[in-house]
């Protein structure tokens, strides 16, 4: 999962949401510096990711697109995963979505200080391009491949992928749709065991 579902499924806990946005900047166990609620959000990251990684729905979305991508279809698919999310917001929260990204970017600006150096430097980019908000559109994904390509000085051929997603776009939908109410329930349970 990308962003925009690891945030929202984070607790309403500030610095759970906090910690489960930064994980992927946050290398081995280099956090015990931080306050015990955005340590639970680090640990909650990657229990998300470990279970994501490891359902065969998600594998099935990922056989989707192996051929073309090799390991690189497992980014592509959170990348895809995250633009169902933000496409079917309404079904998932009574807040609409650019109140919530917002709210989200205000939240993240003011706790900048405690970022991670990475986090730090991502974070205009996301506010200024909107990246929460935009991932429901196609444009919006696009323009995130692009840039995950240009990371990967092209090596990846990510910004080919928004072809796939066309092609594939019912099947891939009809995979997130799934895997969420599974994800979800996951997550009630983990957070539940804190």
């Amino acid at each position: 999962m990308n962003f925009l579902a690891h945030l929202y499924l984070s607790p309403n806990n500030v610095q759970i949401m906090i910690g489960n946005f930064i994980a992927d900047h946050v290398k081995g166990n280099k956090f015990k510096h931080y306050p015990e609620d955005i340590q639970k959000g680090i640990y909650l990251h990657r229990a998300i990711d470990t279970f994501t990684d490891a359902n065969t729905i998600v594998r099935k979305s990922k056989r989707r697109l192996h051929e073309r991508y090799g390991l690189y279809s497992g980014v592509i698919i959170d990348i895809f995963y995250d633009h169902f999310l933000a496409k079917n917001w309404g079904d998932y929260s009574q807040i609409p979505l650019d109140i919530y990204t917002d709210s989200i970017y205000q939240l993240l600006e003011k706790n900048k200080e405690i970022l991670p150096e990475k986090t730090q430097e991502l974070l205009p980019y996301m506010i200024q391009y909107n990246w929460l908000y935009n991932y429901q559109f196609i444009d919006g994904i696009q323009d995130v491949l692009n840039g995950m390509n240009r990371r990967t000085k092209g090596r990846s051929k990510m910004n080919l992928a928004i072809e796939d997603l066309k092609l594939r776009y019912s099947d891939l939908e009809n995979d997130f749709q799934t895997f969420m109410i599974e994800l979800i329930d996951f997550v009630t349970t983990e957070i539940d065991k804190k």
